[in-house]
């Protein structure tokens, strides 16, 4: 410990999901997609020149920002690229809390947030969520330094709309609202229509979950040319080149796919409407889901117990054991045959 500056010792670190080595198990703990990415990012990567990778990539990620970009209906200049979503929120917490106190978010969110706000020096000020584990926009409305919001919602899976995020935008037109889009879509209502009303707002996206590229690592930030010059600024002051040549291939092949997307996400959505049903039917509550994920109670069995029966026959969900938590798991949406087997072992836990 003698080694360690101040900083590291006060640290605890984010947790990611158990990441079984045998391959024995259904794996539905880690938000994955559970399809293979689009075909033509195969192709892009098997047509890569290796004599490129003697070279730096290309710092300013153009050709990927046009791409994404187009995807989602902004300028190049609105975009910032970097490795996953995870370091996009970090250089953001930099860019825009760090230091600050009463930054608000919910006391029920993505975990990796106290983690940012110990590593910047940033004073949270978490707002309970409501009996149902939905945000309460009001609690949004007060002075504050900056707000963090992951919409829909992890673990819980919920979304708020469009409208409600503007509410809390138009509150707060001197202060940064940060939007964590990485399941909007999953069927909820992205904010990027809001871009061109609001210059505080800053939206970050990733491709880990509906690209199914989370072995990539590509994140993205949109905002106004004002956050985006914040967050290179950041970049800039520690890694001008995150993002390595064949990732930026890879990725815009990725979103250049469109057909491949909505097949992907449509078939999600179809099989996580069909296993809602079907745990209902089983007595489970079902917060509802506009992700890739399902967060679910049941009354007859602890979600500890369930969560280890589930683990002693091969399938790997998520359970964690906080306050107003420690009775739900989190199940990642799979195949359509995962879910089969998950809802087979469930029924003989529960009947």
């Amino acid at each position: 410990m003698g080694f360690y500056s101040e900083k590291v010792k006060e640290l605890t670190p984010y947790v990611p999901g158990e990441q079984p080595k045998d391959g024995e198990y259904i794996k539905l703990n880690t938000n994955e997609n559970p399809y293979s990415p689009s075909p033509k990012v195969e192709k892009a990567i098997q047509n890569f020149s290796f004599e490129k990778l003697k070279l730096y990539p290309d710092f300013e990620c153009m050709s990927l920002r046009k791409t994404f970009a187009e995807s989602v209906g902004v300028s190049p200049e609105n975009v910032f690229v970097g490795n996953g979503s995870d370091e996009v929120l970090a250089i953001a917490f930099q860019a825009f809390f760090m230091n600050k106190e009463n930054v608000l978010m919910p006391d029920i969110s993505y975990s990796f947030y106290p983690v940012y706000c110990k590593m910047y020096n940033v004073k949270a000020n978490e707002m309970p969520l409501k009996e149902d584990y939905r945000i309460n926009i009001a609690d949004y409305l007060i002075d504050n330094n900056g707000i963090v919001i992951a919409n829909p919602n992890a673990p819980t899976s919920l979304a708020l709309s469009r409208n409600e995020i503007e509410e809390i935008l138009k509150n707060n037109l001197d202060r940064v609202v940060l939007i964590d889009e990485a399941y909007v879509d999953f069927g909820a209502e992205s904010c990027v229509p809001l871009l061109s009303k609001y210059d505080n707002l800053f939206i970050v996206r990733t491709l880990s979950k509906s690209y199914s590229l989370a072995g990539m690592r590509i994140g993205f930030g949109i905002g106004s040319k004002k956050l985006i010059e914040a967050m290179n600024r950041i970049k800039d002051s520690f890694n001008s080149y995150p993002i390595d040549s064949l990732a930026q291939v890879a990725a815009k092949a990725a979103i250049e796919d469109k057909i491949y997307f909505n097949e992907t996400i449509n078939k999600i959505i179809n099989t996580r409407s069909r296993v809602i049903e079907r745990l209902k039917e089983l007595g489970f509550e079902v917060l509802e889901s506009k992700t890739n994920f399902l967060f679910i109670s049941n009354p007859k069995k602890s979600a500890e117990e369930l969560f280890q029966s589930l683990k002693e026959n091969k399938i790997l969900v998520r359970y964690f054991k906080k306050p107003r938590l420690d009775n739900f798991l989190r199940i990642t949406i799979g195949t359509d045959e995962q879910m089969d087997e998950l809802i087979k072992v469930i029924k003989e836990e529960v009947k």
